[in-house]
């Protein structure tokens, strides 16, 4: 299929601020690693991806997640196809913060898009240091029925756990994301809103 009858598609990715968002979006897009954190205002990627035997060319836009930046935010939401929702599997207050904060203002902006839910940093979940770390607040790295059970409560199209560190399930949420709304795709169209991956 030539590049000029490709999909365009836009996503947006939210989440709180360090939870991996464009770690994310960098292994995706140039499979490199960032290893340390800096703090995103707005960056855009281009990535075409073949799915279903379509070609389809995702528009990333990565956001920031500080509250800084909640007036700014909004603006990138028009013309949204799909929203890539994230929080960090060391860091439960950022999966409560889907629900508490990033549902309630996509759904202002958003209300009709398809939501993808990502747990990112899926390495540090069994990591000694992370570990001893949150039981010093009386916490534990999220659980993968943690992160499903605020998918399920969203409605999330579905819900993925990844690790940009070591590439682990990356290109599937993407490849997800293109495939929502394409004509005559092959993803489950059951009552079920939530499907786990």
């Amino acid at each position: 299929m030539a590049h000029r009858d490709a999909i365009r598609k836009k996503l947006v990715i939210v989440g709180d601020g360090a939870c991996g968002k464009t770690s994310l979006l960098v292994r995706f897009c140039k499979d490199d690693w960032l290893g340390i954190y800096v703090p995103t205002v707005f960056e855009t990627y281009v990535a075409d991806i073949e799915v279903d035997g379509q070609q389809v060319e995702l528009a990333l836009w990565d956001t920031a997640g500080q509250e800084d930046y909640d007036r700014l935010r909004p603006l990138s939401y028009p013309d949204t196809d799909v929203i890539l929702m994230c929080f960090a599997i060391d860091s439960p207050d950022t999966l409560e913060n889907i629900s508490e904060k990033w549902y309630p203002e996509v759904r202002n902006y958003c209300p009709n898009v398809p939501i993808l839910l990502a747990a990112c940093k899926k390495d540090l979940r069994n990591n000694a240091e992370k570990i001893e770390e949150l039981a010093r607040t009386k916490q534990t790295p999220v659980s993968y029925e943690q992160g499903r059970a605020i998918a399920e409560q969203i409605g999330a199209a579905a819900y993925y756990e990844c690790s940009a560190l070591n590439r682990e399930g990356v290109p599937e949420i993407f490849q997800a994301a293109a495939r929502l709304k394409l004509p005559h795709s092959s993803t489950p169209n059951n009552n079920c809103p939530c499907s786990i991956i």
